[in-house]
């Protein structure tokens, strides 16, 4: 279980069930909000996966929310393999994976302010967004959507956790 059998790469559909299992782990105790299974399918473009043999042991997600703003979302480590850096080197691929694309800023909405504040990650306050931004985004139906535009329906889900935003 030393970080050096751990691969972090791109999510593979047959990773699901893996992501589908740590999501369960931080959601009872409401670090990470539940997902369809079907969303984490549709989603599996967006995941880089650490994966110690075939065992997918972390994940995260990056989703892109406008031309220059992503999220980086569903970020989990199995409680085996935490105090690794495992967490560090997924986000840090989801960093690079951000510049790569082009984008200019990275939103998470977080319990863990420490972590991702070494990242450079700062709190905010509201969507960093112009309105007509804004406007466009409240057409989503994805909930993270919503969820960073601080919408009164998604309230209970974000209760405690805090808004931050990195600049690349």
């Amino acid at each position: 279980m030393t970080t050096d059998t751990v691969l972090v790469r791109r999510a593979r559909t047959s990773d699901v069930r893996g992501i589908r299992r740590l999501v369960d782990t931080y959601t009872d105790d409401r670090r990470l909000l539940s997902k369809a299974t079907v969303t984490l399918y549709e989603d599996v473009q967006e995941f880089r996966v650490a994966a110690d043999a075939d065992t997918v042991v972390g994940c995260g997600a990056l989703h892109v929310m406008w031309e220059d703003l992503a999220e980086i979302r569903t970020v989990a480590v199995d409680p085996a393999y935490r105090r690794r850096r495992i967490g560090h080197r997924i986000v840090g691929e989801l960093i690079d994976a951000a510049r790569e694309i082009g984008v200019a800023r990275i939103f998470v909405l977080t319990f863990e302010t420490r972590f991702f504040g070494s990242f450079g990650f700062r709190e905010i306050d509201g969507a960093p967004v112009p309105q007509p931004v804004y406007e466009q985004l409240l057409r989503s139906y994805d909930e993270g959507v919503a969820e960073f535009l601080d919408l009164e329906r998604v309230k209970p889900n974000t209760l405690g956790n805090t808004r931050m935003l990195l600049r690349l």
